[in-house]
């Protein structure tokens, strides 16, 4: 089995956050509200350099797929960032929520697979579960909890983020199994992204102290990646007869306003089990159109239907991608975005 120890950083240059105070059981009487049959996501946006000042905290950028886990008097829900209900794909975060003892409570989160160094794999949890369009189940997922959005009858998203962090550690510190509690740092965000860095972690993100939940990418929530990855359309793939699978390279697009832009091709990452499949896939998706103007006697277009992760090291200067590598490809039902050329760039 996987070690499934933290993806904590450690550097003796930055301190982790001081154990909080047991909560005072004595509170005022507060009116229940009614537990929300979703709550839209707060999204980070994507910043070059973390801010500074005491107003941030910081957190491990995982690289999972954001969920929300419901704990409801009814059962247990674990929903996508698109809403979509995938609490069968994750028998074992449903039964970790059964057993924290709680009667009511929304967690936000990210389901990640962890490596053998603690480190979440953005590839082995897609494998975990079968892959793009899988039925299987992932035994192997665990939740990590960074948010709390609702608890005992109480809808906190009004609530400053210091309170919510209060109240999540509360109950989830010290947890080790399926669920777990997504670790404050407090430091110097440049010298905790450069610790990230060497500890080959996606990144870092920055959340306000005082900011209240609020849903889309609003600012409070910051990331700051190690290495760029972001998530590009497929258009095609390049035929080859070398490599094991039959495919070459992929063909990438952004969106530039209502149309596709042509960011280049991925030939790396993926291994001769992903290429198949993905060959078998695109062969479906078959098109004599291009979404993007290309020509090529090897070609193969497809329409834009999939979306696959990539990381990459930078943008050339007419606009591709340098040192693309396959991720994987996202589910539909994670509402992923694609990444969009604001129209200066």
């Amino acid at each position: 089995m996987r070690s499934r120890s933290k993806p904590l950083l450690r550097d003796d240059q930055i301190a982790k956050s001081a154990p909080r105070k047991t909560r005072d059981p004595a509170q005022p009487n507060l009116p229940f509200d009614a537990i929300p049959d979703r709550i839209e996501p707060a999204l980070a946006l994507l910043r070059s350099k973390a801010p500074s000042g005491s107003d941030w905290t910081f957190e491990v950028k995982f690289d999972g797929y954001r969920v929300a886990v419901h704990i409801e008097p009814n059962g247990i829900r674990i929903l996508t960032r698109g809403g979509h209900d995938w609490t069968s794909r994750f028998p074992t975060i449903a039964e970790a929520a059964r057993d924290l003892g709680v009667g009511s409570a929304i967690l936000d989160g990210e389901a990640v697979v962890l490596d053998n160094r603690g480190r979440s794999d953005f590839s082995a949890l897609q494998r975990s579960l079968g892959g793009r369009g899988g039925k299987r189940v992932s035994t192997e997922a665990v939740f990590f909890a960074f948010d709390l959005l609702y608890f005992d009858g109480h809808l906190l998203t009004n609530t400053e983020l210091s309170v919510r962090r209060h109240l999540l550690t509360d109950f989830l510190d010290g947890a080790t199994g399926a669920i777990q509690l997504s670790e404050e740092v407090d430091g110097d965000g440049d010298k905790l992204l450069e610790t990230a860095r060497s500890h080959g972690l996606e990144g870092i993100i920055a959340k306000n102290r005082e900011s209240k939940y609020r849903s889309g990418r609003t600012g409070d929530w910051l990331k700051i990646k190690c290495v760029q990855s972001e998530s590009f359309i497929v258009v095609g793939y390049e035929q080859s007869s070398v490599a094991r699978g039959g495919i070459g390279s992929l063909l990438l697009a952004a969106r530039h306003g209502n149309e596709w832009k042509y960011v280049g091709s991925v030939g790396t990452g993926f291994k001769e089990r992903d290429a198949i499949d993905l060959k078998r896939m695109l062969d479906k998706l078959a098109t004599k159109s291009p979404a993007v103007p290309m020509q090529g006697k090897r070609l193969v277009f497809s329409q834009p239907t999939l979306i696959a992760e990539i990381d990459f090291r930078g943008w050339t200067t007419d606009g591709h991608l340098r040192h693309a590598s396959y991720k994987g490809l996202r589910e539909k039902q994670d509402n992923a975005s694609v990444y969009e050329f604001l129209n200066e760039e």
